[in-house]
């Protein structure tokens, strides 16, 4: 028995077990975490120990796979050093686990410490008592993880010096504060609030005793020396600083001076400054007892409740604790001991000191709270003292400890810094990656491997025949498609709206003033031509207006706004009447005016539509209608009022703020620059009145060249080049990505007809033909890349750091792969032509905002070219992989006697090229996870933590993998098999691109603030999938088994 048991657990059906129960309940774990919490995810899952011992069964497996398939030999290096990279990852993981720690160092400016807050949360009891007349302390501590849906349920039992005694768990709840509930016999109790570091705290001062806050000693009736004594006199308070300080009155802000040593009225509602210490007493004294309650409020602590018991007496405490919360312990006294009890972060201690001598928040031009960077200038206090800077991708590493910036203080005078001590974790586990990277590429271009095999077997079928495909099924998804596009087509089109713009401005004056840089919201400097195409894209759904540029529509919205309040301009989504209803306009009309969003009153007619829309946890359809339309009114009415503007640069502001003339701030201007900024726009749209009539625009244009020299004057340090400008707005006028779909759709539809076309008939015409639309399919590749270059120069970051450029990066890598295997099958070319078609038509979709946007800092990293370049690279293979998949199994159905050999050689012509796929796309997701995890060890300071992108790259990783070992499975082998195989794997992809960042909660989740409904589509996917599947399997069975 004990022998078939080893067998089975070394055995590759039990591997291909862990191939799917481990992922399952990766991906379970991510939406419990989305649901509840890090915490709960990992006591169910992440820290269970049947989720561990999965991994110890992985090490078993790897270590027997390298004897069972004779791994030990040379010309299979690449395979064992896949096997011992795991192995190595996995051990690695574990040291981590189980003897590194981590944890958080709180520092404010001017001071130092040697003391870090631990990551895990500790629960830590000392009892006193005595035994033969000497006091006796005992000590007990234990790390805990508690979560209010988990069974959290513990006791302790021990005995002190022949006592037993019990701590039993009673409770827990998050989101915890300290609170007196009134009780007519309780304590008296005195509120005091405080905001120190910016943020807000509450403390109780109980009568009798004397209290620290922030080393401030507060005494309440109980006159104490260096304290500030508050004390209840014939039913009035009084206090007594021994500091000298002031208060203001919050109610009328009168000020006042708090004398030292002196008894004055304490002024409740006031607030007092003494000793660099500002604080309120918002009420006079309560009667009640002091009790941990829970909080409506978001709050790092948390509520445990123990039930402590010795000696037939039991008695109930409640302690607040958290991570990064280090309290005061908790006193209670149970059959004649003494328990102190604390719950939360251990404080540990360093070898040597930190000192902060400055914090720097680095904001982008014009922001209050958009940070661009921020970083800690520190000091190692140690035998040899050395200054050093911690910022983002930039970590101090020490004795050992590495220290990483990774929150700050809101008032921005303290720092957070991550502290890791993980020297042999991490070891091992980066010479796991490195063996991994190793291994990866050698498996495509060393040795005796599976990928070189099957690209022998690839070229001995590369003379034969095609595969074949379905013209009626290529054409119906052409005019789904070609439906589709005519809501995206608009370059040429004009609105049928009526011209209420009898005369306007040139075009090119317009393209001179689009020239002008403005200073977005988001601190953005950009062209003003970029704002107008944004505007008119945005709220019209096209690029002109009655053959007027964007720049020209915004120059007349801004000169003459009377003239556009009637027009109707504002784009209103199709189907939804009660919508047009509301508006006041027929069913059948495409466009709005404002004003008619507006009643007589001036009320906004849609507003109790948007409210509703606003609260609901689910908008339905109905409602994002309403509040898509909205976002188009207010963009209009920026530009209505001008605020949009921005083009005046403060002189010497530290933010290098920019204003409009209508901002307030627009007052700090002093003199000359004062009269300026106030009158240059007026006098520059009255000359340009007079400029349109005569037709020369050179006193308009030398106005607007005063206005760049003003820019250059105060605002040069954020000023772009003119070269870049000049690349933006080509870039905003040739709109190259919004294009390239239709001619990928089309070339990519006409090159799989004339293949189709060639299996039955042999025409040197289609060779040229074929021939011809593959260079096309090149040219647009190469259009696509200058596309993303010119993306890259003009934003300053690599061109994948959103939603919509990661997409149109994954069109491109599709291509990209398609045209590397296209020398051994043009099937593969036009299919990936067909499928980035489809990419970035979805990429250009109303939710997609194609806007170029400033980086979080995080991502301000040559990480971020390296570890997303990678990953999101490896979309192309496994998309490709996916249509071949459904190909295959479509001429599957399609064969019979008559076809069945000619098809058979092209199945496994696709099949090879779809394996051959699949690994490349494993190998470059493999290295792009891994990558990451070394981009968070440079930037968290940890290189895993179970976020859910992270963890569904690894999913996506082991299915795919699983797919790539179904052969060595009895009963999975098979091309249909795998085949299907690649199409339902493919869900994981569009989880790890798609799902994590729009259901789930975590580092990469861009829009969880968002509830999304799935779509439609996604469930006709479904569908499609099982029909194509369960067709094809009874076809597969008759003639290929």
């Amino acid at each position: 028995m004990g022998k078939k048991l080893v067998t089975f657990l070394i055995s590759t059906k039990f591997t291909a077990i862990l191939f799917v129960l481990f992922p399952l309940s990766m991906g379970i774990g991510t939406f419990v975490e989305s649901y509840y919490n890090t915490t709960t995810a990992k006591i169910l899952i992440y820290n269970a120990w049947w989720f561990e011992l999965m991994m110890v069964f992985f090490v078993v497996n790897f270590t027997f796979n390298i004897k069972r398939y004779n791994l030990l030999t040379f010309n299979k290096w690449p395979i064992l050093l896949l096997h011992i990279s795991w192995i190595l990852i996995i051990v690695g993981a574990g040291v981590t686990r189980y003897i590194g720690y981590e944890g958080v160092m709180p520092i404010r400016e001017n001071s130092s410490t040697d003391k870090f807050l631990s990551e895990e949360t500790h629960l830590t009891v000392l009892i006193d008592g005595e035994s033969n007349g000497k006091l006796v302390r005992r000590g007990l501590e234990d790390e805990f993880l508690f979560s209010e849906i988990t069974d959290n349920y513990f006791i302790w039992k021990y005995d002190f010096e022949g006592q037993n005694f019990s701590i039993e768990y009673e409770g827990f709840f998050e989101n915890a504060k300290e609170d007196v509930i009134e009780k007519e016999n309780g304590d008296e109790f005195l509120k005091i609030v405080e905001a120190s570091d910016g943020t807000r705290h509450e403390h109780f001062l109980k009568s009798g005793q004397v209290t620290s806050i922030h080393n401030i000693l507060f005494a309440l009736n109980n006159d104490t020396d260096g304290a500030i004594n508050i004390s209840l006199k014939n039913g009035e308070l009084y206090i007594k600083s021994p500091f000298e300080g002031n208060y203001m009155r919050m109610s009328d802000q009168k000020q006042g001076v708090l004398g030292k040593d002196m008894d004055e009225i304490l002024a409740l509602r006031s607030l007092y400054n003494v000793a660099g210490l500002q604080f309120v007493f918002p009420d006079g004294i309560i009667k009640g007892d002091f009790e941990v309650v829970k909080t409506d409020e978001e709050s790092p602590e948390q509520g445990l409740f123990l039930k402590i018991s010795s000696e037939d007496e039991s008695k109930v405490i409640g302690i607040l604790g958290g991570k990064g919360v280090v309290n005061l312990p908790k006193k209670i006294s149970v059959g004649n001991l003494d328990f102190s009890v604390t719950y939360g972060s251990l404080e540990k201690s360093l070898p040597f000191r930190i000192r902060l001598n400055d914090f720097i928040a680095e904001k982008y031009p014009g922001t209050e709270k958009s940070y661009s960077s921020f970083k800690s200038k520190v000091s190692v206090i140690d035998d040899s003292n050395f200054d050093y800077e911690i910022y983002m991708n930039h970590i101090l590493n020490y004795k050992g400890y590495r220290f990483f910036q990774a929150s700050f203080d809101p008032d921005e005078r303290g720092t957070v810094l991550s502290v890791n001590h993980d020297f042999f974790g991490t070891l091992i586990t980066y010479i796991g990656y490195i063996l991994l990277y190793i291994g990866l590429m050698g498996v495509m271009f060393f040795g005796k491997t599976r990928f070189i095999d099957l690209a022998k077997k690839l070229e001995k079928l590369r003379l034969k025949k095609q595969a074949l495909t379905i013209v009626t099924c290529l054409f119906t998804i052409q005019a789904f498609s070609q439906d589709n596009h005519s809501q995206f087509q608009t370059n040429n089109k004009n609105l049928d709206i009526p011209n209420t713009i009898s005369k306007e401005v040139s075009y090119e004056h317009a393209s001179d003033f689009g020239s002008l840089v403005i200073q977005d919201s988001g601190g953005r400097m950009k062209p003003l031509n970029t704002f107008s195409s944004e505007l008119l894209r945005k709220v019209s759904k096209s690029d002109t207006y009655n053959n007027l540029s964007a720049d020209q529509v915004l120059i007349s919205i801004i000169k003459n706004p009377l003239d556009w309040y009637n027009t109707p301009i504002i784009y209103l989504k199709r189907g939804n009447d009660s919508l047009r209803k509301i508006v006041g306009r027929d069913s059948k009309e495409k466009y709005a005016a404002f004003v008619d969003f507006f009643d007589q009153n001036g009320n906004y007619k849609i507003s109790s539509q948007l409210e509703n829309a606003y609260k609901a946890s689910l908008p339905n359809q109905f409602q994002k209608d309403f509040i898509e339309t909205d976002r188009k009114v207010n963009l209009l009415f920026s530009a209505f009022e001008g605020t949009i503007l921005k083009i005046f640069p403060l002189p010497n502001n530290q933010n290098n703020k920019w204003v409009s003339f209508s901002d307030p701030d627009a007052t700090q201007f002093n003199g000359v620059d004062s009269l300026y900024v106030k009158n240059v726009l007026p006098l520059y749209f009255s000359t340009l009145d007079n400029d349109i009539q005569s037709g020369d625009y050179e006193n308009s244009k030398k106005l607007l060249e005063s206005i760049k020299g003003f820019q250059t004057k105060y605002g040069s340090d954020v000023l772009p080049d003119d070269d870049k400008i000049k690349a933006e707005i080509y870039y905003n006028k040739y709109d190259i990505f919004k294009n390239l779909y239709s001619w990928y759709m089309y070339v990519g539809t006409i090159m799989f007809t004339f293949l189709i076309f060639q299996i039955f008939y042999e025409n040197k015409y289609l060779k040229y033909l074929i021939k011809f639309s593959k260079y096309c399919i090149v040219t647009l590749f190469v259009l696509h890349t200058f596309g993303l270059l010119a993306r890259a120069y003009v934003s300053g970051h690599a061109p994948w750091s959103d939603a919509y450029e990661s997409m149109i990066y994954v069109a491109w890598a599709t291509v990209g792969i398609g045209l590397a295997f296209g020398r051994k099958s043009d099937l593969t070319i036009a299919a990936t032509s067909f499928v980035s078609s489809m990419i970035l038509m979805i990429a250009h979709w109303s939710w997609m905002d194609p806007e170029i946007a400033n980086l979080v800092p995080v991502l301000d990293s040559y990480w971020l070219m390296i570890h997303v370049s990678v990953i999101v690279g490896s979309y192309g293979p496994f998309t490709l992989s996916m249509i071949l998949g459904i190909v295959s199994l479509i001429l599957i159905i399609i064969t019979n006697k008559k076809n069945q050999r000619k098809i058979g050689i092209n199945l496994q012509e696709l099949t090879i090229i779809n394996e051959l796929s699949l690994t490349v796309g494993l190998i470059m997701l493999t290295i792009g996870n891994f990558l990451g995890g070394q981009w968070a060890n440079e930037s968290w300071g940890r290189y895993w933590g179970w976020d859910p992108k992270e963890t569904w790259a690894l999913i996506s990783i082991m299915i795919y993998a699983f797919v790539l070992h179904m052969r060595l499975i009895p009963g999975l082998k098979g091309k249909w098999m795998f085949n299907l195989m690649s199409i339902i794997a493919f869900a994981s992809i569009m989880m790890t691109y798609f799902g994590v960042n729009f259901y789930l909660t975590g580092l990469h989740s861009y829009a969880s603030g968002d509830k999304v409904i799935t779509p439609n589509f996604v469930y006709y996917s479904v569908l499609f999938v099982f029909v194509l599947g369960t067709f094809s399997y009874f076809r597969y069975k008759k003639y290929y088994k």
